[in-house]
């Protein structure tokens, strides 16, 4: 093979391993953050049955100065600015 060939070769298997050990660190990472979540997730029911709040119960509507927010009508544009 030519030197150009081998030296693409040789490139390319650095490569490859520096994306497979960080597909590792990914990987490694992602199950960190999953078990995270599910002891996120574990509090927050114990708090909701602790407060009587049921599971899954929706957020008490947002509130812009102690009143309510409505929500825009249907078809209504919001504008910014």
């Amino acid at each position: 093979m030519s030197e150009q060939v081998e030296e693409r070769l040789a490139e390319l298997r650095r490569e490859y391993e520096v994306g497979q050990r960080r597909l590792q660190e990914l990987m490694g990472q992602e199950v960190v953050l999953r078990e995270t979540l599910l002891r996120i997730s574990g509090a927050i029911q114990v708090l909701e049955e602790l407060s009587g709040t049921p599971a899954g119960a929706p957020a008490p509507p947002p509130q812009v100065d102690g009143v309510p927010a409505q929500p825009p009508a249907a078809g209504t544009t919001l504008t910014v600015g």
